[in-house]
């Protein structure tokens, strides 16, 4: 891959730091500045990086890829976002703890299912309501860390990189065999932590709230039709030629779901577009400004990585930048520098001997993914609907200082120790 691409100057990552500096202070320094303004910033950023591809790189071409990709990624989350939001579930009685567990549990495997993004989009409206009378910040951070991101890595179709690395050659079932280790203990101690974390702020919810607000409710499941838009966009994921065809699969789906899904299921879920609308805006930001940083990285990881490295090497940078810049992207880097490392010419030499390194990747991109807002895009999804929602959301610092750092952080060290640490 790296053959194909023009090296950028360095300075010229200076635009994608800044963005995610302003994304990471300003809703903390200056909320309101920040609310009226971030289109002008992020769009503005990005600006600036693909005039230097254009005018002075004169890389139409890498201009024209990245805005494929990020039609691709902004169809496909857009339209997940408009059919899951004609999906009302209504849930029934109070969440317990161990109640909340089980459904994080099945969003997991959901999310090999239907993708991060899908399960996530469909399961965040009826989670808050499960847990309208005690909702919190650690409510939405776990949905994040186990259903946006972690237990998607056991299909291509669950997380974006995996399905790149399908497309690549490597085997649909090849991730299910190789990683379902990871993913047992990966999930598992989310959870495990998980339940600690809800059954202490269970105990503390009033129990006259509780009776009240949860006496009449029931299971009750609306706007079903949709599950038909949903097919046809896990459909679409696979079709690759001709151009464009996938993404007019994808809005022709949402425009469908939006058109017959009954209005008043739309108004049970409180569906607005400012959600979806934010996340398009920042990620072409984000998408144009880490052209130059993607390019580095994509150039220099090889030398950097050195002649043999270990799994942990590639474990930890895999996922430490795929935290920080889009995970696919990332992932498709890693993977070629292990091409290069490795003397491998196709991936399915990588099959052998080099199954563990391929793990390491696939594992880093997913599982690394929940450490920030926008280390995958079902993440800052989730957030903006949480906002909506008036549910007090950590702001990026917090975020990675009180939920990161001190629930994450572990268990991706013990998978490191567990699995790669060799």
């Amino acid at each position: 891959m790296s053959e194909n691409i023009i090296a950028p100057n360095p300075w010229m990552i200076l635009p994608f730091v800044l963005l995610l500096g302003a994304i990471a202070l300003a809703p903390l320094l200056v909320p309101v500045w920040w609310l009226r303004h971030y289109p002008r910033v992020a769009l503005g950023l990005g600006a600036v990086t693909l005039g230097y591809y254009l005018l002075v790189l004169q890389a139409l071409g890498r201009v024209l890829h990245v805005a494929h990709d990020y039609l691709s990624f902004i169809l496909l989350v857009g339209s997940l976002f408009v059919v899951s939001g004609g999906i009302h579930i209504k849930v029934k009685g109070e969440a317990t703890p161990l109640a909340n567990v089980l459904f994080l549990f099945i969003g997991a495997l959901l999310a090999n299912l239907l993708g991060t993004t899908g399960a996530a989009m469909l399961l965040i409206r009826p989670w808050i309501r499960m847990n309208q009378y005690r909702v919190t910040a650690h409510h939405i951070v776990f949905f994040i860390f186990i259903v946006a991101n972690v237990g998607g890595c056991l299909t291509p179709i669950g997380d974006p990189p995996l399905f790149l690395g399908y497309l690549q050659g490597v085997p649909f079932w090849w991730v299910a065999m190789h990683c379902w280790p990871m993913w047992a203990v990966g999930v598992g101690l989310l959870l495990a932590t998980f339940y600690v974390v809800d059954r202490l702020n269970f105990i503390r919810a009033p129990r006259e709230v509780r009776r009240i607000e949860t006496a009449q409710q029931t299971w009750k499941f609306e706007g079903l039709a949709n599950l038909f838009f949903l097919a046809v966009i896990l459909g679409a994921v696979f079709v690759s030629r001709p151009a464009f065809l996938r993404e007019g699969i994808l809005l022709a789906a949402a425009l469908g779901s939006w058109f017959t899904t009954a209005q008043s299921v739309h108004e049970a879920n409180r569906f607005r577009f400012h959600p979806i609308q934010e996340v398009a805006i920042l990620f072409a930001g984000i998408f144009a400004t880490m052209i130059p940083a993607l390019d580095w990285l994509d150039l220099n990881a090889r030398a950097v990585l050195g002649a043999h490295p270990a799994a942990g090497v590639f474990y930890f940078g895999t996922g430490i930048l795929s935290s920080g810049l889009d995970n696919a992207p990332t992932y498709l880097s890693f993977l070629s520098a292990l091409q290069g490392t490795s003397g491998a010419k196709a991936i399915g030499e990588l099959l052998g001997g080099n199954a563990l390194n391929l793990a390491a990747i696939s594992i880093g991109a997913v599982f690394f993914g929940a450490a920030t807002y926008i280390g995958n895009g079902p993440n800052f999804m989730v957030k903006a609907i949480a906002d909506h929602e008036k549910i007090r959301m950590p702001t990026f610092p917090e975020f990675i200082a009180k939920f990161t750092l001190p629930f994450l952080l572990p268990m991706l060290l013990a998978v490191w120790w567990i699995f790669f640490r060799g």
